[in-house]
């Protein structure tokens, strides 16, 4: 069993936008710490975003301004609202736990006209 199930991904035009999540499916996303990434084919998974128990935040430059990583925590599901999309930022998305490390399945997200 995953840990953690992603969903909301699909297809939305250039400036458009999408929210997944990523769900607690056996394990916790409450006041813990959890990351998004995504990964293009072809290429290494890169790191989006990082949610701190406190509600600190963090992003890679490119989604700076335009992404944001929230949680609900009575539904054990963290959120990615994903605005102003644009086809680089097409890849699969994965939520993830470190220290072990824990990953959902991935939802695919494809930005085109």
């Amino acid at each position: 069993q995953v840990p953690f199930v992603e969903s909301g991904g699909g297809l939305v035009q250039p400036g458009g936008s999408l929210r997944l999540s990523c769900a607690g499916a056996g394990d916790s996303v409450s006041d813990e710490i959890m990351t998004w990434h995504r990964q293009a084919p072809g290429k290494a998974r890169e790191w989006v975003a990082t949610l701190f128990p406190g509600g600190a935040t963090f992003y890679t430059d490119s989604v700076k301004g335009r992404f944001t990583v929230s949680r609900d925590e009575a539904k054990n599901t963290m959120y990615l609202e994903m605005n102003s999309l644009q086809p680089d930022d097409t890849p699969v998305y994965y939520c993830q736990k470190p220290g072990p490390s824990k990953w959902g399945q991935g939802t695919q997200v494809t930005v085109a006209s």
